[in-house]
C-alpha cells in the first residue's frame, strides 16, 4: 500500500512481476488436487444416499403395503444407482488424467475445481430427476450435469498436453485412448438424453447400460474399444 501511494497509486514493474511469478507457481501440486478431488467425490456419493428414506412405518401394515412402498421408491433407487455409477466413472476418468500429470498449473487447477463444482451439484440433479422422472426437463438437466463433466475433463487433457504438463515418455496411444473415451462417452450420453423424446424411462435405461459397460468393461472386442 505504501509503495503504491509513493508512486501515485500506480503499480510498479516489480509489483507486476511479483503477481506474474505467483500465477506461475500457484496450483502446481498434483497430490493436493487429487486429495481435494477424492474428498469432494466422497461427500457427493454420501449425499446421494442421504436422500433415500425407508417407507413410513405408519403407512405399512402388511407385506403387501411394504412391497407397494418399495415399488414407489423405484425412481429414487434407479437415479441413485445411476448417479453413483456416474460419479464412479468420472472419478476414474479424472484419476486416469491425474496419474499422468507431472505437475499442474494455475489454469489446470481451476479447470479441475470447475469439474469438482459439477460433482458437487450431482446430488441436486439426481434429486430433481428422481422427483420429476417423467419430465424431459429434469432429464435434460441431469444430462447437462454429465455434459459439463465430460467437457471439463476434455479441456483439462487438452490444456495439459498444450502446456507440457504430462509426464515424459507417455505412449501416444494412451492420450488417444483418453480422448476417445471422453468423446465416445459424451456422444453416447447425448444419444441417451435425446431418447427422452420417446420416453424418459427409455432414456434412463440406455444411460444405465452405457454406464454398466464403462464400469464393468466386458470382454467384448467391440465394446472394449470404448
Amino acid at each position: 500500500m505504501h509503495d503504491a501511494a509513493a508512486t501515485g497509486g500506480r503499480l510498479s514493474f516489480a509489483d507486476i512481476g511479483m503477481k506474474t511469478v505467483y500465477n506461475r507457481i500457484a496450483g502446481e501440486s498434483v497430490e493436493r488436487l487429487a486429495a481435494l478431488s477424492d474428498g469432494i467425490f466422497a461427500v457427493a456419493m454420501t449425499l446421494l444416499v442421504l436422500d433415500l428414506h425407508a417407507p413410513a412405518r405408519d403407512a405399512v401394515h402388511s407385506e403387501r403395503d411394504l412391497w407397494r412402498a418399495l415399488c414407489a421408491m423405484a425412481p429414487q433407487l434407479t437415479t441413485y444407482m445411476m448417479s453413483f455409477l456416474t460419479l464412479g466413472i468420472f472419478w476414474n476418468g479424472q484419476q486416469a488424467q491425474l496419474n499422468r500429470f507431472a505437475r499442474t498449473d494455475r489454469q489446470l487447477t481451476w479447470i479441475h475445481i470447475g469439474f469438482l463444482f459439477s460433482v458437487s451439484i450431482m446430488p441436486f440433479s439426481t434429486k430433481l430427476l428422481s422427483e420429476f422422472i417423467v419430465f424431459r426437463t429434469a432429464l435434460l438437466c441431469y444430462w447437462i450435469n454429465i455434459l459439463v463433466f465430460g467437457a471439463l475433463l476434455y479441456l483439462s487433457w487438452f490444456h495439459a498436453k498444450r502446456a507440457g504438463l504430462l509426464k515424459e515418455g507417455m505412449p501416444a496411444d494412451v492420450g488417444k485412448a483418453i480422448d476417445r473415451r471422453i468423446v465416445v462417452g459424451q456422444a453416447l450420453y447425448a444419444f441417451g438424453a435425446a431418447l427422452c423424446v420417446v420416453n424418459t424411462y427409455v432414456s434412463i435405461a440406455f444411460i444405465v447400460l452405457v454406464q454398466l459397460n464403462f464400469a464393468i468393461a466386458p470382454r467384448v472386442r467391440f465394446l472394449n474399444r470404448f
